[in-house]
């Protein structure tokens, strides 16, 4: 089977690697152009292509898939199958009835729930204790085509979306290879999906990381495992930017205080929360300064008990 990979996060490197040792022939690597990073803005290749360098695939970096270039390009290439793990650009209806087998999708939920760019750090941020990978054959709709297989796991109390991200990424390769076997030998039947269902996962944004001290400090707890390193979670202390690496919800009362209310100490650092109940604050990172412990932020910056957080 002649396949196109269209893929860019680390994600989707093992689905690639499996690929290229599983005999299939690949002729071709979409992935997004190098962008700049850091304060340096050096050009940064994706993992997918610095991994498709390695194993000696041709690689193609079209800045928008729907051109006339990126038509052009397929149209020559012309693949039995498209495979798509995270490639990051939406696919022009033309492309889906190229291959013969149809573009298939691995995708990092259980759908219908959570569609969209950030599944993973959605269901990690919205308190999910379960999750898993779908593969679905593509359609014109954001994640809307019929599923092919799942794979289910566990979510850890304590596990972050980057862990949960490397820790699934193994089992969907392999879903993604036995979904393609099964897909050469006709023997898979897709399900659409039902849409009453559906949850998102919309694209991660800035904003999305604020901490509103008015939720319950296990809603905030979520939220930091979900949304770090990126967007992060942060607050605001005496007019500046406060980001929060780790914290740590707090099974005691909060004595009544209002949520954003500080309680200091030699060795803790403790935020009220919203539903009665306190987060403690571990690792910091005060607007312009290096990350540092809370009793590092303690003794440097002297907050006291009372101050707030605040959420402007």
């Amino acid at each position: 089977m002649k396949i196109v990979f269209a893929g860019s996060p680390q994600f989707a490197v093992p689905t690639l690697e499996v690929l290229a040792t599983a005999g299939y022939e690949l002729i071709g690597v979409l992935t997004q152009p190098d962008r700049p990073v850091g304060r340096e803005q050096q050009l940064h290749a994706p993992p997918v292509k610095q991994a498709a360098l390695r194993l000696g695939l041709p690689v193609h970096q079209p800045e928008k898939i729907k051109s006339d270039d990126g038509r052009a390009l397929m149209e020559k290439l012309r693949p039995e199958a498209m495979v798509v793990v995270g490639y990051g650009q939406i696919l022009p209806p033309w492309l889906l009835q190229i291959p013969r087998y149809g573009c298939v999708n691995l995708h990092a939920s259980l759908l219908p729930a959570y569609r969209g760019a950030a599944p993973i750090q959605w269901a990690v941020a919205s308190g999910e204790t379960k999750t898993g990978v779908t593969t679905m054959m593509m359609d014109p709709g954001m994640d809307t085509g019929p599923i092919l297989l799942t794979w289910e796991t566990e979510i850890g109390p304590e596990e972050t979306a980057v862990a949960l991200s490397e820790r699934m990424s193994g089992p969907g390769a392999k879903l993604m290879l036995e979904t393609l076997a099964r897909l050469e030998s006709g023997t898979i039947t897709p399900i659409p999906q039902d849409n009453s269902r559906a949850t998102k996962a919309p694209l991660l944004k800035k904003e999305h990381g604020l901490i509103h001290w008015d939720r319950t400090a296990q809603e905030i707890f979520n939220r930091l495992r979900g949304f770090t390193p990126w967007p992060g979670i942060y607050s605001w202390f005496r007019g500046r930017k406060l980001q929060v690496w780790w914290a740590v919800p707090l099974a005691i009362p909060d004595s009544g205080a209002s949520p954003g209310t500080l309680f200091v100490s030699k060795d803790a650092l403790r935020v009220v929360c919203g539903g009665g109940m306190m987060m403690e604050l571990v690792e910091v990172q005060p607007e312009g300064r290096r990350r540092m412990s809370a009793s590092d932020f303690v003794n440097g910056a002297q907050p006291k008990t009372g101050e707030k957080l605040e959420n402007i």
